[in-house]
């Protein structure tokens, strides 16, 4: 899902990645009319924002309680949890955005929420054999190796979310509440996670490109 906050690096171009030394999670306070007034400050870990991804977190157990019970109006109830999940994570990002509430704990816990919920339904929906076990492997395998890749280079800096990041988070978010609807023809579900899954696999090498140059870019910067 989307991840919030101007990351450390700049994407100048095609295979053009500009380190920026780490920072602080400062940000410019807003003026009355929301456009900040250019003053720094420190802005705390207990946001709102970062409330609602730790909230994100917490509802994942509630969502797999509903979707394991039996009954059409159980599974309604846990769409709408997922749903409301899933409002969240855009919630969270526009406020962090609009009131400068951009942490390292946000950029890094933000992204971990959502695969939580996003792991979840898959191998909820895999285990009540609603979705095959190759779908869930390739796309958990997906989300796993790119958090792992994150941290792995973080110390060089964060890399940010793509545009195709945010398509492939909408379309897993669509597909799997198609799975989760009670009489949705198989056809539907499948043509949407087929979409799903071939926008997950292709951001994910994406990432993989640009972790290798970013990489590339902070050793050559430190070799000067």
């Amino acid at each position: 899902m989307t991840e919030r906050g101007e990351p450390p690096v700049d994407v100048a171009g095609p295979g053009e990645v500009t380190p920026e030394p780490a920072a602080p999670p400062v940000a410019a306070v807003p003026a009355a009319d929301g456009t900040g007034d250019g003053a720094i400050r420190h802005v705390s870990t207990w946001n709102i924002a970062n409330v609602l991804t730790i909230a994100r977190l917490a509802i994942v157990p509630v969502f797999i309680a509903f979707l394991f019970v039996e009954g059409e109006g159980w599974r309604l109830a846990a769409l709408g949890v997922f749903l409301l999940a899933s409002l969240t994570d855009q919630l969270d990002g526009w406020l962090a955005r609009k009131y400068a509430l951009v942490t390292d704990f946000g950029k890094i816990a933000d992204p971990i929420a959502d695969k939580a919920l996003i792991g979840a339904a898959l191998l909820s929906l895999s285990y009540l054999g609603e979705v095959p076990w190759w779908v869930t492997v390739v796309i958990i395998a997906r989300e796993a190796g790119v958090t792992l890749l994150r941290f792995l280079v973080i110390r060089h800096g964060v890399i940010p979310a793509s545009y195709g990041g945010k398509v492939k988070t909408v379309l897993q978010i669509a597909a799997i509440a198609l799975y989760i609807v009670p009489g949705v023809p198989d056809l539907i579900r499948w043509v949407a996670m087929g979409l799903a899954l071939v926008v997950t696999v292709g951001t994910g090498a994406d990432y993989v490109v640009r972790a290798v140059r970013l990489r590339q870019v902070a050793r050559s910067a430190r070799s000067r």
